[in-house]
């Protein structure tokens, strides 16, 4: 077992060497010094758990000591040794930030507690610390990336939100970032050493769904073999996301709509009433106020959701977002892949620009990180990128008929580009893969910029 560090400061040599054998015997690294300023030089190299200092002494006095040792180690606890017509001081130490205070004479035994019970409030403040210091670290990579008018003013709102208690719908396409909002309105919030707990709602049928959140007794139904606790208790006291929130049955989303006004739920199967105090942020893709009218949402459970909403644009109307993202993606990707690529090249760029990327930062994401694998340089090149959407465009998809000959398919393939592209001949070398001087073609196959 460690031993904890004790640090006794008193004026009186007698005093010093009674608690110290005393405290020594209960287990106990102790250290004594008989003067402030010598406390102050042992603590400069040394950390204590606990402190005992005596109020009155020479010089300076066991409040400015106390001061003193806070602003050297915040977490180390002090316990005042004062007189009986000392106890007004005393107390003022406490507000100072003193755990406790003993009167002289010492009672030993009471010493002894009031020790046992500092080192409690120590190690309860170092965990708290601790968990501190891993949120943070947790939530680093909750990074909301982007400059544009509209990112800035997701995090305008996301911020003055995050310290309230009301529910939050975040609306956008897939792929736009939904549950990294989510994250950062709960790492931001009062919830943030709680739990953070997402749920897919359309990826369960009603029944799971039912017991993915409120939990179910054994036997509740077919394959419930044992009791299990549900996402509401499971994150009490913290935050529930519940993406595609639109995709819940009906008969789920009154018990919803129950749990959220009355914070009371009962599991499957089960006849207890339980209780959870929890904060529901929900995210969806599809258009709730449309559901409402064909009467597949609830109004009364969509006005209890959408008391703030955060609306996340797609990738494509926010393009001065993309080069940020993609000097984050390469970085991130980097680190996971063990790679050093330091860019793309002017080709890669022009073509990231200018696609619309239906599947917004998710798609961009992968594409990056599939470049960052696969390139053999210290930039991404367009040979790196998938051929598929980055290249090519379903639009451009073209059955051609059997007598067409192959000439005959290549021309139409071109011309179709050409058109897809408003006729940008460098866009067009780029989706054909061929160099621009290539489509001296267009004169072969008597290809004209007036042809429909």
């Amino acid at each position: 077992m460690a031993l904890y560090r004790i640090l006794i400061v008193d004026d009186e040599e007698s005093q010093r060497q009674q608690l110290a054998g005393f405290l020594k015997k209960q287990g106990f690294s102790v250290t004594t010094a008989e003067s402030g300023p010598d406390a102050i030089t042992i603590c400069q190299d040394k950390n204590f758990e606990v402190a005992l200092i005596d109020l009155k002494m020479p010089g300076m006095d066991g409040i400015e000591l106390l001061k003193k040792l806070k602003e050297l180690n915040p977490e180390i606890q002090v316990i005042m040794m004062t007189a009986y017509g000392s106890v007004e001081s005393a107390v003022e130490a406490m507000k100072l930030g003193a755990y406790h205070y003993v009167n002289k004479p010492i009672n030993l035994e009471e010493l002894k507690l009031n020790v046992k019970k500092a080192l409690e409030s120590y190690h309860l403040l170092m965990e708290n610390k601790y968990l501190k210091e891993e949120l943070e670290e947790k939530y680093k990579d909750v990074q909301i990336i982007g400059d544009s008018k509209e990112i800035r003013g997701v995090l305008s709102t996301v911020s003055r939100v995050a310290k309230t208690k009301t529910t939050v719908l975040i609306r956008g396409e897939s792929g736009t970032g939904k549950e990294l909002v989510a994250r950062a309105v709960h790492g931001l919030s009062e919830r943030a050493d709680k739990r953070f707990l997402p749920v897919s709602c359309a990826a369960l049928p009603e029944t799971l769904l039912e017991s993915e959140l409120f939990g179910h007794e054994r036997g509740a139904f077919t394959g419930a073999i044992k009791k299990r606790e549900g996402r509401f208790e499971l994150a009490d006291g913290g935050t529930l996301f519940l993406d595609e929130v639109g995709d819940i049955p009906m008969e789920t989303q009154a018990k919803l709509l129950r749990v959220i006004e009355s914070q009371e739920f009962e599991r499957l199967g089960g006849k207890e009433t339980l209780k959870a105090d929890v904060r529901i942020i929900s995210a969806t893709n599809q258009d709730l106020e449309k559901k409402i009218r064909e009467k597949s949402f609830r109004e009364d459970l969509y006005y209890r959701l959408n008391v703030i909403s955060i609306f996340i644009p797609p990738l494509r109307e926010r393009k001065e977002d993309i080069l940020l993202l993609v000097d984050h993606f390469i970085k991130k990707a980097n680190q996971r892949c063990g790679r050093s690529v330091k860019g793309i090249t002017p080709e890669v760029k022009d073509i990231i620009m200018n696609y619309d990327w239906p599947g917004n930062i998710r798609e961009l994401e992968n594409v990056i990180e599939r470049g960052v694998v696969l390139s053999r340089t210290d930039a991404i090149d367009k040979g790196d990128l998938p051929y598929l959407g980055l290249v090519s465009d379903k639009s451009l998809e073209y059955v051609p008929p059997a007598s067409h000959s192959l000439k005959d398919m290549e021309k139409d393939h071109i011309l179709r580009v050409l058109k897809k592209t408003n006729w940008n001949l460098n866009k067009s070398a780029e989706i054909l893969g061929i160099h621009r001087n290539t489509l001296r073609l267009m004169q072969e196959y008597g290809i004209q910029k007036s042809t429909d």
